[in-house]
C-alpha cells in the first residue's frame, strides 16, 4: 500500500489531499518559497497525529507541520522534493480545559490566537499574547516560533506564557506534559526545548497556558522624543514610574509616521505637523479604576516633561482614540507593503545599545548604499527592532533588492557586534538558516545538532529548517 493510501486509511479520504501547486499552504506567506508534497493531512486528534507520524516514519517521509502560515521565515513551507507530508492542525482547535482557580487554559495547537484570547475573556481573564496576525495565526505556530508581540515587556514571550505541552515525538509517541504547574524541577525542562524549535524536534498538539487578571483600566499615549537616546532614557523612567503596569512601549521613527500618512491618508497623526524624530506608543494596564490609572499616567509623563526626557505627549481620551493610536502601529507592515517590497530585519539588542546600533548602522548603510531609507520601529521595551530598509527614491525596488544579501549582512553584522541577535521573534526557518554559522559559535551549533539527532535521529521532522545544512 502506498503512503497516500495508508494515510487515507488512517484519517479517511476526506482529510487527505493530494499535491496541488495552487494551494496557498504550499508556499510561504510572501510567496518566496514553494514546495511539493506527497500528501496534505488534517488529523482531528493527537492520536491521529501520532498515527500519521508513525506511518511517515515507516515510509521515511518527512513531516512538516503548519499552523496559520503567517510566519515570515518560511519555516512551515515544505521543500520541492515532493516527499514530505504537510500536516495541518486546523481541525484540532478545541479548548480542552479552563481552570480559573489555577489561572490556566488548555487549548489545542490549531486554535486561532484571537479565539484563545476570547476564551480567556469569557471567563474574566486575560491571555496577553497579541500579534498583528492574531486573527489567523495559531497557538501551535506561536509556540513553534516562541512568538513575541506587543505585550512582551509586561508578560514575556510565548515561552513565558506556557506551563505545559502535549507533543508527538519523531517516533510517533505522545508526551503528555499538560501540567499546570508553575514549579516543577523534576529533570530537564522539555517544554522549553520544544517551544521555539519550529517543529524540528516534535509536533506540539496542545498547550496549557497562563491566564492573568483582566486589567481594570488601560491608558494609551503617544510620546514624542528629540532623539532615540531620549526614548531609551524615558523607557527607564517609565519602568520606574509604572512598574509592572507598563504593558507596551512601541517605538516608531518619524519616517514611519510619514509613510503611514502617505499610505493611509485617513490616519490622524497624534501631533499633526509638529514632527519629532522619534515616537513611542505606550500603554499602561492598571489593576485599579481608570481615574487612578490616568492620574498615575499623567504624573509620570508630567515629570518626564519637566526633566526634558520627552518633547510632547498625547494621552488618549477615549477608547476610539486609543484604538486609532494602535492602528498606526498595526498598519506599519501594510504601509511598507503598499510602498513596495523592502528589506526587513527582525533583530534584538540590549536596550542600552539600541541608540548606538541605530546611529552606527544608519551611517554604514548610507556609506555603502547611498540614499536608502530606514523605517525603524518595534518593541523597544524588550529590545526588539524591526530595522527595515527601503529603496532610494532615485532607484527602483528591483534595483534595491539585488543588494539584499550584502545589505542584510551589514545589518546583521552590526547587530551581532552590539551584542544582539539576528532573529528576535520571527524564528529562523529557511530564510536565516544558513546565516547562523556566522553568528553562533561552533559549540552552539554542535549542541543544537546533538539535540536534533537525539530527538529526531532520522531527520524527518521539518528537515531543512533552523539548522544550517551540512556540506555533503
Amino acid at each position: 500500500m502506498s503512503l497516500f493510501a495508508t494515510l487515507q486509511a488512517l484519517l479517511g479520504e476526506r482529510y487527505v489531499q493530494a499535491d496541488d501547486s495552487s494551494l496557498a499552504v504550499l508556499s510561504d506567506k510572501h510567496r518566496q518559497y514553494h514546495g511539493r508534497v506527497a500528501a496534505i493531512v488534517h488529523p482531528g486528534s493527537t492520536e491521529e497525529v501520532a498515527a500519521v507520524v508513525r506511518a511517515c516514519a515507516a515510509y521515511s517521509a518527512p513531516v512538516v507541520v503548519q499552523g496559520g502560515n503567517t510566519g515570515l521565515m518560511a519555516g512551515a513551507t515544505p521543500d520541492d522534493s515532493g516527499r514530505s507530508v504537510l500536516l495541518l492542525l486546523d481541525r484540532m482547535n478545541r479548548v480542552r480545559d479552563v481552570d480559573t482557580d489555577n489561572d490556566t487554559l488548555t487549548v489545542e495547537a490549531g486554535c486561532i490566537l484571537a479565539n484563545v484570547q476570547t476564551a480567556a475573556r469569557n471567563v474574566g481573564r486575560l491571555f496577553p499574547l497579541s500579534l498583528g496576525a492574531e486573527g489567523s495565526c495559531t497557538i501551535g505556530g506561536n509556540l513553534g516560533t516562541n512568538a513575541g508581540g506587543t505585550g512582551v515587556l509586561r508578560y514575556g514571550n510565548t515561552r513565558e506564557l506556557t506551563l505545559g505541552l502535549e507533543v508527538v515525538t519523531a517516533e510517533g509517541e505522545i508526551w503528555h506534559g499538560l501540567r499546570g504547574l508553575r514549579k516543577d524541577n523534576t529533570g530537564y525542562d522539555l517544554r522549553d526545548l520544544y517551544i521555539g524549535s519550529e517543529g524540528t524536534l516534535g509536533i506540539i498538539t496542545a498547550a496549557t497556558l497562563k491566564l492573568f487578571p483582566l486589567p481594570e483600566s488601560r491608558c494609551t499615549a503617544f510620546v514624542a522624543f528629540p532623539t532615540l537616546a531620549a526614548a531609551v532614557g524615558f523607557l527607564s523612567h517609565a519602568r520606574g514610574g509604572f512598574g509592572a503596569s507598563l504593558t507596551a512601549f512601541e517605538l516608531l521613527s518619524a519616517a514611519c509616521l510619514t509613510l503611514l500618512q502617505q499610505q493611509f491618508p485617513e490616519s490622524v497623526l497624534p501631533f499633526g505637523e509638529r514632527a519629532q524624530p522619534w515616537y513611542a506608543l505606550i500603554e499602561l494596564s492598571h489593576p485599579q479604576a481608570e481615574d487612578s490609572a490616568r492620574a498615575l499616567f499623567e504624573a509620570v509623563l508630567g515629570s518626564a516633561l519637566e526633566s526634558q526626557l520627552i518633547e510632547d505627549a498625547v494621552i488618549a481620551q477615549s477608547l476610539a482614540q486609543s484604538e486609532a493610536m494602535w492602528q498606526l502601529r498595526e498598519n506599519m507592515s501594510e504601509a511598507q507593503a503598499r510602498a513596495g517590497r523592502n528589506m526587513k530585519h527582525d533583530i534584538s539588542l540590549p536596550v542600552s545599545r539600541i541608540n548606538e546600533f541605530v546611529e552606527h548602522t544608519d551611517a554604514v548603510l548610507q556609506q555603502h548604499f547611498p540614499g536608502v531609507r530606514n523605517f525603524t520601529f518595534g518593541h523597544l521595551g524588550d529590545g526588539n527592532l524591526h530595522y527595515n530598509v527601503a529603496h532610494p527614491l532615485t532607484s527602483s525596488v528591483a534595483e534595491h533588492m539585488v543588494h539584499y544579501a550584502a545589505l542584510s549582512q551589514l545589518v546583521h553584522d552590526s547587530a551581532h557586534a552590539f551584542g544582539g541577535s539576528i532573529s528576535a521573534e520571527h524564528g529562523v526557518g529557511q530564510r536565516k538558516r544558513d546565516l547562523l554559522p556566522r553568528y553562533k559559535s561552533q559549540v552552539e551549533l554542535n549542541l543544537m545538532r546533538r539535540i536534533k539527532q537525539a530527538l529526531d535521529p532520522h531527520n524527518l521532522l521539518n528537515p531543512g529548517k533552523v539548522l544550517p545544512l551540512e556540506a555533503s
